[in-house]
């Protein structure tokens, strides 16, 4: 296990900033005034720092969990719960910014996390395969609902295709505060109870001799970890991958601890996601790629490597 550097985590601050001034100058408008950069650029930076932020931790958490390499609230359903969460909110017409609105998606981010747990669950501890099944299974039937509530109500189908592909719609200032206060208060939470995650590391029946309570820990986390996948889907819809990749990554970097690991996926989670729009919005100029796309162009081969290597 690599040793925790209290300075590692550093490097990420100043590359978060120039990726977020390379987005500002990124895009379909060359040469774009103040109003295009600071009016309609800045906020978006934001939105992708919180989304990459909320995902990046949630995969890193998840992965601790359940001591799962494949972990990542896009595999696990999790997102897929919060995107029916969401879009049923939409059909009823319930503001995107209100109380009501992330309690209803986090509670399909929850939802879903814990029936793909009890469905991989057929021994004590699910494997690698048993949670990517069920994971498989509880996804689709949330995207079936989803497609089933937007065949039923077409006139909303069009304006939330994008959302459903995983891009950054113009928010509102109250949304993104939300959303950020939500991922924020997750990570900070997250990071304070991190000696839990490495406990668990050493399994549930080593936890237990330690005095800690292996179903309470679960359900703190995964309740943590469904906040922040829930205000990421709020914002910019199904984004995957970014909470598979970043993790890996960065536990090659700072170790296996959670001590820093969370708050260091966090970081290279915004850092992720605010490149991965930067190439979105700038790739095929004017036309303007789905962020979602791009994050599953990258994960896409992430996986199936990650895959036949926890398989040999």
């Amino acid at each position: 296990m690599k040793q925790n550097n209290p300075g590692k985590i550093l490097w990420l601050v100043p590359a978060l900033m120039a990726a977020a001034a390379l987005s500002l100058l990124a895009g379909a408008v060359p040469g774009a005034g103040p109003d295009i950069i600071w009016g309609l650029r800045f906020p978006r930076i934001l939105a992708g720092v919180t989304v990459g932020a909320g995902l990046g931790f949630a995969g890193a958490v998840f992965q601790g969990l359940l001591k799962n390499p494949l972990s990542d609230p896009y595999i696990l359903g999790t997102s897929a719960g919060a995107m029916a969460g969401a879009v049923f909110c939409s059909l009823l017409g319930i503001s995107r910014a209100s109380f009501a609105f992330y309690l209803i998606v986090f509670a399909g981010a929850f939802s879903a996390t814990f029936l793909t747990y009890s469905l991989a669950r057929i021994k004590k501890y699910p494997s690698v395969a048993h949670l990517v099944l069920a994971g498989v299974a509880v996804s689709t039937f949330f995207t079936a609902l989803i497609m089933l509530a937007l065949t039923m109500h077409r006139e909303h189908s069009l304006s939330l295709i994008y959302f459903l592909l995983g891009g950054f719609y113009a928010s509102g200032a109250g949304q993104l505060a939300a959303s950020a206060f939500i991922v924020i208060a997750a990570v900070a939470l997250g990071s304070l109870l991190w000696r839990y995650l490495d406990i668990f590391s050493l399994g549930e029946e080593k936890a237990s001799y330690l005095g800690a309570d292996p179903d309470k820990i679960r359900l703190a986390f995964f309740a943590l970890a469904s906040a922040a996948t829930a205000a990421a889907v709020a914002l910019a819809g199904t984004v995957g991958f970014v909470g598979l990749i970043v993790p890996h990554i960065l536990r090659l970097i700072f170790g296996a601890s959670h001590r820093r690991l969370l708050v260091s996926s966090a970081l290279g989670g915004a850092l992720f996601l605010v490149l991965a729009d930067a190439i979105a919005r700038s790739a095929a100029a004017p036309l303007e790629i789905p962020v979602g796309i791009v994050t599953a162009i990258c994960g896409a081969p992430f996986f199936i490597w990650l895959l036949r290597r926890t398989a040999a």
